[in-house]
């Protein structure tokens, strides 16, 4: 029998919005002087859950994982602050780079599917729980 590729669902503008909004409202919250741990969360998710799923996929678009990348050292910067001193922000010199961290995941989540998003996400939470093993 011939093996069947699997299906390829692409994503569709309400899961880019469910993204956009997770990391924009967090971008405003921030510039509004409301950024909070939870506000992090859910951007650093969304930026990270693009960059490995981008990764795996294999991506054509010219510097969209460097940028990412860049992006992702500053959310850690903005990690450890947070941790060390429980005052959750993204100062003036790090919004420009989260920013283009927000416009690249932006551009980049069309050209990858529901599937490798859900698989990514699910591997990315596993890895921060202590469940490097997999199970």
């Amino acid at each position: 029998m011939k093996k069947r590729s699997p299906l390829r669902i692409p994503v569709t503008q309400g899961l880019k919005d469910i993204y956009s909004m997770d990391m924009r409202l967090a971008y405003q919250a921030a510039r509004a002087g409301q950024f909070s741990v939870v506000a992090f969360g859910r951007l650093a998710a969304a930026i990270s859950v693009v960059r490995s799923a981008l990764e795996q996929n294999q991506t054509k678009l010219p510097l969209a994982i460097e940028t990412l990348d860049a992006t992702i050292e500053t959310l850690l910067t903005i990690r450890k602050r947070g941790d060390e001193t429980n005052v959750w922000e993204i100062t003036a010199n790090e919004l420009p780079s989260v920013l283009d961290g927000i416009d690249m995941t932006e551009q980049c989540i069309g050209t990858l599917d529901v599937a490798l998003l859900e698989r990514t996400a699910t591997a990315l939470l596993k890895h921060m729980h202590g469940g490097q093993d997999g199970k």
